[in-house]
């Protein structure tokens, strides 16, 4: 019988979680479109099919960030739904304890959490990266999705010192889009600045496009294309620019390794690839503590009050792990403990409640 039945709440899961997840990509599909047709309509080369394409690319990045809470959702709207309908009575009635009704859900939460990580997570940086180059390609570098943070890359090359900035970065740091370069000269006064509409790291040089060159004294000039010799690698600049999240999970170790080499800080990667692999526990997580707020409801008749409990509740851990996660891409916490931590107390404290409402 319980083979059956647990093939059944399998199922009973699998349905539940398809739908959340079908509602969550409709609802943010059309947000998502909304304000990219507001921000970038007028542009030339924008139509509404590569408006469409571009949303559809962005989305699995937005989806990872909610895929917690489709876990905590589907596991709370799967249990009050065999509550509601007296299957678990039944369940518990046939001698079946919390703990073996619950494994099917645990189950598919952590099956959720490894799709997540080998699927969604790939498909997401892939996404990610094409929808900034046809943004890129829409007719106006300036209306492409920035980076949070502007990007600064200081050179030395000879006599020369410059520092050169970007509004967007694509193709993993090489190519750059709305530069501005200020060289400065042996008193470190600023000498000349150029500013290009795009710049492509090549082999020994950046690749200035439709540059403006200002000096001091002097009419600016404009010039279609202009070489600028560093001494630059294209995987130094790439370790230097990429943003962890963008990085797909399978990439993530070599990438670690990379900027070890160039002597850069890998805290930021290190937590997002620990925290990758605590994806699966983190969704069965969750799952506890949909079970901790989702089993009594028909007998106490407390369904809003506690529904809202548990959805705080998870809001509190997911909060908890973003903040946890900060602390260790900065370095203060070690980036394993930053992400297996929360995780881990999470586990125990469904666990706990479990077993106090449970066994006594």
């Amino acid at each position: 019988m319980i083979p059956t039945l647990g093939r059944y709440f399998f199922r009973r899961y699998v349905i539940t979680t398809f739908w959340f997840l079908v509602g969550i990509f409709s609802l943010i599909f059309i947000i998502d479109f909304s304000e990219m047709a507001n921000r970038v309509g007028v542009l030339p080369d924008y139509t509404i099919a590569s408006g469409l394409l571009v949303t559809a690319l962005r989305i699995p990045m937005i989806l990872v960030q909610t895929v917690p809470f489709v876990a905590l959702f589907a596991g709370m709207a799967s249990l009050i739904s065999l509550n509601r309908r007296y299957e678990l009575v039944v369940t518990r009635a046939a001698g079946i304890s919390v703990w073996q009704f619950l494994r099917p859900f645990a189950i598919g939460a952590f099956l959720l959490g490894v799709l997540t990580v080998v699927a969604i997570n790939p498909v997401a940086a892939w996404g990610n990266r094409k929808s900034q180059e046809l943004e890129a390609s829409w007719g106006a570098t300036n209306a492409s999705r920035v980076e949070t943070a502007v990007p600064w890359i200081r050179q030395i090359y000879g006599d020369d010192q410059a520092i050169i900035g970007a509004k967007a970065v694509l193709d993993n740091g090489t190519r750059l889009l709305n530069v501005s370069i200020l060289h400065f000269d042996a008193d470190n006064r600023i000498s000349l600045r150029q500013d290009a509409d795009s710049a492509t790291l090549e082999d020994g040089y950046w690749l200035l496009k439709n540059v403006v060159e200002t000096r001091i004294g002097e009419l600016p000039q404009r010039l279609a294309e202009v070489q600028l010799r560093t001494n630059l690698k294209q995987e130094f600049v790439q370790e230097s620019l990429e943003k962890p999240e963008s990085i797909p999970f399978f990439s993530l170790g070599r990438k670690i390794e990379a900027a070890r080499s160039f002597g850069f800080p890998t805290y930021a990667m290190e937590t997002q690839f620990h925290s990758m692999l605590s994806m699966p526990l983190l969704l069965v997580a969750m799952t506890l503590i949909a079970a901790c707020v989702s089993l009594k409801f028909s007998r106490f008749n407390q369904s809003r009050a506690v529904i809202l409990g548990g959805i705080l509740s998870g809001f509190m851990l997911y909060v908890v792990t973003v903040l946890v996660k900060a602390f260790g891409s900065s370095g203060v916490v070690p980036p394993f403990v930053a992400a297996w931590l929360p995780v881990v107390v999470a586990m125990s404290l469904g666990a706990t409640i479990l077993l106090h409402q449970e066994d006594g």
